[in-house]
Order: C-alpha cells, then sequence, then structure tokens
C-alpha cells in the first residue's frame, strides 16, 4: 500500500465532506431561518455517519451547533 497516496486521498475526502457539509448546513439554516421554522437561538443536533460497505465500517458522529 503506498501509505503517501492512501493519506492524500483521506485528506482530499473529508476536505470535500466538510466544504460541502457546511455549504448545505449554512443554506439549510437559513433557509429555515427565513421561513420561520427556526429560531434565532437554536441549538442544532446533527448526525453524520460514515459508511465504507467494502470494509463494514458504520462510525455515526454527534454533534451541537448553536445558533446564538
Amino acid at each position: 500500500m503506498n501509505e503517501d497516496r492512501f493519506n492524500m486521498d483521506i485528506r482530499k475526502f473529508l476536505k470535500v465532506v466538510g466544504v460541502t457539509s457546511q455549504r448545505e448546513i449554512e443554506t439549510a439554516v437559513r433557509d429555515a431561518l427565513a421561513k420561520g421554522k427556526l429560531s434565532q437561538s437554536a441549538q442544532l443536533k446533527p448526525r453524520v455517519t460514515l459508511s465504507i460497505p467494502e470494509l463494514g465500517l458504520e462510525h455515526v458522529v454527534d454533534g451541537e451547533i448553536g445558533l446564538s
């Protein structure tokens, strides 16, 4: 296994996940605020599930995002 290639591919994947996830969250929050479905002081509880079927990996990360 080429460790450098493996490491770079993981980092590239995680960068895409981070950037696109942030964009999706920001868009959804702004839309919900504009429609009155979310308060300015909301506390969000996101959950992300990472799965790699070839490895039988299923990893869940829970978090909190405060708006104020």
